[in-house]
């Protein structure tokens, strides 16, 4: 099932208004590479680009940069793009009139990460998340810029030609795509928005002396302290950042492998999980693994069952719903709860300038997570979460971190009848995470199962001895991460790239 993907820029530092309808005289997709309408590459514009921009000037400044992004990317605009630029308070405006409330999967799933408190709810999270730092989104040839005031127009080149290079792949390749999970979404928009970012640094290169360019730039990288102040959730800007940090260097390596042909090829075969995009080499071929959960519910307490809404309706077949969160997103985790204390920036670089890559979660093979819910009481719920490691040490590892989160929490270990000592935790209630979790681990496994309380824990996931545990996974690649080629699309509707 192909996803339609809304490709925006987020600012690392964290509408009425201006449209122009892509009408342009002499449009030619089979001309020379570098000039789009009357537009070529090396145009100098009589005005000032550094100035407040009237509508005829920004669709000059448009199609020179269509132009430029040709030559960079040696790859052809095939259509015209529309642009418009709109308000903060706009954009704002428009997301929160199409958001509701997230589901009680997706509520639990976040909680159960330790990212989103239970007391908030997640699509909200994300409304303020992307309302305080998107820059611009493509969608459907159209590229809108988002700024504070549209009184006097001023682009940003960074924002510019990224959103028009989404344009470009959208043209050449498609950019609908068939993850359906957290980590594969991300995964896939890694290639998107790592070549966006990549094609920008090169077009910048040449701004100065040898081209005349709009003011602007990408800015510097956000420290966590920084990061920390801003009004939206910090786990999450990270969770839905990986693209864009790790995505350039991930295509830089592509390029130095195999040039622009490697990209094209990666379009098609895109990376399937967050592991790849933050250790490049393991792409294409470390894919990740599929990992079961077996139910162990008491019949009081099922799980979620995907196509059924939030009052348990069933609307499709009868199969438990699951996602997995990925390497990114447990780093993020592990990073947003203290767990992890270097700074962000700390081994980064230009081209990825905050480094996801740690001891505790460089190991991860694959993850399911599952929801249930209790059926004499559908507001209650709990969570069964089982990651795959390529071995023992990484699961410990792993294990070690996350009870170190739950330490950070307030966790205090309880004892629980039929649990090995030392796996039953306690968060009081009262706290944004409290509940009762407990953390198994066998061999390259981890399993953890999170429920409102400690006799609850055996309802949701009933514990078993070491020698009754079901055998670990084995680490073959998941038959439904394979990487096939699709073939390129057009975009149908406009549907969010943030999949949670």
């Amino acid at each position: 099932m192909n996803r339609i993907r809304l490709l925006a820029v987020v600012a690392l530092v964290v509408l009425s208004g201006c449209t122009l309808p892509g009408e342009t005289t002499g449009f030619d997709s089979d001309g020379e590479l570098g000039r789009v309408g009357e537009y070529a590459h090396d145009e100098t514009l009589a005005f000032d680009t550094g100035g407040d921009l009237t509508r005829e000037q920004l669709e000059a400044v448009k199609y020179r940069a269509m132009a430029r992004i040709e030559v960079v990317r040696g790859r052809q605009f095939t259509r015209d793009v529309e642009l418009e630029v709109v308000t903060r308070a706009e954009y704002r405006d428009r997301r929160a009139a199409g958001t509701a409330n997230a589901s009680a999967f997706r509520n639990e799933l976040w909680r159960g990460a330790f990212v989103v408190d239970g007391e908030t709810d997640v699509g909200r999270a994300f409304d303020d998340l992307y309302g305080d730092s998107i820059q611009g989104y493509y969608v459907d040839d159209r590229i809108v810029i988002v700024v504070e005031d549209t009184d006097r127009i001023r682009i940003d080149r960074w924002v510019l030609v990224h959103e028009l290079t989404h344009a470009l792949q959208d043209q050449q390749f498609g950019i609908s795509r068939e993850a359906e999970t957290i980590d594969g979404i991300r995964a896939e928009n890694g290639v998107i928005e790592g070549e966006a970012n990549y094609v920008t640094r090169r077009y910048d290169r040449r701004c100065g002396d040898e081209w005349q360019c709009l003011p602007g730039g990408e800015g510097s990288a956000a420290t966590g302290e920084e990061l920390a102040d801003r009004p939206f959730d910090t786990g999450l800007f990270l969770s839905i950042y990986v693209p864009y940090a790790e995505g350039p260097r991930f295509v830089a390596d592509l390029v130095e492998r195999g040039d622009w042909d490697a990209v094209d090829r990666a379009h098609r075969a895109p990376p399937r999980s967050t592991a790849q995009l933050i250790h490049p080499g393991h792409y294409p071929e470390s894919a990740p693994v599929e990992v079961a959960i077996p139910d162990r519910s008491s019949d009081d307490w099922r799980p979620i069952e995907a196509g059924t809404d939030d009052e348990g309706d069933r609307a499709g077949a009868p199969a438990p719903r699951t996602e997995t969160i990925g390497e990114a997103t447990l780093f993020a985790m592990l990073w947003e709860n203290g767990v992890i204390d270097r700074p962000l920036t700390a081994g980064g670089s230009d081209l990825a300038p905050y480094n996801y890559s740690h001891p505790a979660t460089a190991g991860w093979a694959g993850d399911s997570f599952r929801v249930y819910r209790r059926s004499s009481d559908p507001d209650r719920t709990g969570h069964v979460w089982r990651l795959a490691w390529d071995g023992p040490a990484d699961a410990t590892a792993f294990a070690d971190a996350y009870r170190r989160l739950l330490e950070t929490r307030g966790a205090e270990a309880v004892e629980s009848a039929g649990s090995t000592p030392g796996t039953v935790y306690r968060i009081s209630d009262g706290e944004p995470f409290a509940g009762a979790y407990r953390v198994a681990v066998v061999d390259e496994t981890v399993t953890i199962v999170g429920a409102p309380t400690v006799d609850e824990l055996d309802a949701i996931h009933a514990a078993r001895s070491e020698s009754e545990t079901t055998p670990t996974p084995s680490l073959e690649p998941a038959s439904t991460l394979g990487s096939a080629a699709r073939p390129p699309g057009l975009l149908a509707s406009d549907r969010s790239a943030v999949t949670t």
